[in-house]
């Protein structure tokens, strides 16, 4: 996997894991009102590794190489 889609692939679904996250930590810390998330440090721990696995995501397909040809 080392097309141009399969960057962009690492990088849209880093993405979305980091703004997942973000949200759920949001929750857990008790920044985002309004669900049963809210105020649970369970979600905010959620949150904060679902969120680093998105980074890790990015700099995978932002790093990786595509075939010389």
């Amino acid at each position: 996997m080392r097309s141009g889609s399969g960057r962009l692939a690492f990088i849209i679904v880093g993405v979305v894991a980091l703004l997942v996250g973000a949200v759920f930590a949001g929750q857990g810390a008790n920044l985002i009102p309004g669900s049963s998330m809210t105020g649970d440090p369970t979600w905010l721990y959620i949150g904060l590794a679902l969120a680093v696995v998105g980074v890790v995501l990015i700099v995978l397909g932002v790093r990786r190489r595509g075939v010389d040809r």
